[in-house]
């Protein structure tokens, strides 16, 4: 593969609306895009790093600073042939993965462009479209809640995942099967909100039927995870506990859960998630594709990902609309048939990009070529 030059850009995207979990309340995406050039095509990615390190401990500031004093210098002083080279080259750093994850995605893009296929194809995809669910955060009444849920049914999305904590829990859960019926798909996010002191009210998720828990528990724990899937009906989902396959392999071993949830920033990149989906269709555990209120770049890696045979469950990429007036790509992502977005067929991610807005929304830029990079750090052997 050519990479001659390497460009990151910040910006900043208000949200429609604001978006609180058990972390906290966000209302504007704050994120990089990092372009990758060469043979005449130009490969995106879309960080999902938040402002502040709560989901966890990177932030769009460390990803700048790994872009620049790192990543990019040690890529651009190697030769590849092929993206999931990438993450080898980057795997004695340790953790930043939303960092290395968002310069592997442009150059698994750039890769698809070079060489005339799609995305979805060039990772291995089989699906033409994907089924997609939709994330509604903690809302100021179960009231809002409850005429939420019944808009996005009305849109036809195919699984309802709601954010929970302790007080905000059982009551929403309730109101929603009062209103909707047991027959809806629901599922609860908790964010890592609670603690195996919680058990007695963790097990009374059960009677609510639904899909699954997605992480429950301490971000970095799988123990204690094993011990609550032993003691629930209800499916727990990991989230913020996996940042490899490795992490996988252990929770499988354990049983700390029956479903995994993956996002491409979180693991490292793309090559990883892959490794991961590959792993858990081997063990029979299904997977689905979660979302980081990604713009349309982001939004448009997450398609091809979960074009992969094992993403079973319908996942967080919702139209782009849920979330913004206006995106980053042209035309937005827009669900093709009710709860369904078709795969893109066109090389790389699918999208164009909406440079206007991206022109308007760009706070700080910085490129960098094979000569202009700062070799601060390069890993020789």
């Amino acid at each position: 593969m050519e990479i001659t030059k390497i460009k990151w850009q910040r910006i900043k995207m208000p949200l429609k609306a604001p978006f609180e979990t058990s972390f906290g309340k966000v209302v504007k995406k704050d994120m990089i895009l990092v372009r990758v050039y060469g043979g005449g095509k130009v490969g995106i990615g879309e960080s999902v790093a938040m402002p502040y390190p709560i989901y966890s401990e990177e932030t769009t500031g460390t990803v700048i600073n790994m872009l620049e004093e790192f990543l990019i210098p040690i890529l651009l002083d190697k030769e590849i042939q092929h993206p999931s080279e990438v993450s080898e080259i980057f795997s004695f750093i340790r953790r930043n993965n939303m960092a290395k994850a968002v310069l592997e995605m442009a150059v698994w893009d750039l890769y698809s462009k070079q060489t005339n296929q799609s995305l979805a194809g060039a990772i291995g995809g089989t699906s033409k479209e994907i089924e997609v669910g939709v994330s509604i955060g903690i809302e100021p009444t179960i009231e809002k809640l409850v005429e939420k849920v019944e808009r996005f049914l009305d849109e036809g999305y195919r699984k309802i995942k709601v954010k929970i904590k302790p007080g905000w829990d059982l009551a929403p859960l309730q109101a929603i099967r009062d209103r909707f019926g047991y027959s809806i798909p629901l599922m609860a996010d908790a964010n890592s909100a609670y603690t195996l002191d919680d058990i007695d009210l963790l097990k009374q998720l059960d009677q609510f039927h639904l899909l699954m828990i997605e992480q429950p528990l301490a971000h970095d724990d799988i123990i204690d995870h094993a011990k609550l899937q032993a003691e629930l009906v209800t499916p727990i989902c990991l989230d913020e506990s996996i940042h490899s396959v490795e992490d996988t392999r252990k929770a499988i071993e354990i049983g700390a859960c029956k479903i995994i949830n993956i996002k491409v920033g979180r693991v490292g990149g793309i090559t990883e998630a892959k490794k991961i989906h590959d792993l858990c269709e081997q063990h029979n555990i299904p997977v689905w594709c979660g979302g980081m209120l990604e713009a349309g770049v982001g939004r448009a890696h997450n398609i091809a990902l979960a074009s992969l045979a094992n993403f079973t469950i319908p996942g967080d990429t919702s139209a782009s609309s849920r979330y913004f007036n206006e995106d980053i790509i042209v035309p937005e992502v827009t669900l093709t048939r009710p709860g369904f977005i078709t795969v893109p067929e066109k090389p790389g991610f699918g999208f164009d990009l909406n440079e206007h807005l991206i022109g308007q929304l760009v706070l700080n830029e910085k490129e960098y070529t094979k000569d202009s990079a700062e070799k601060a750090f390069i890993r020789t052997n």
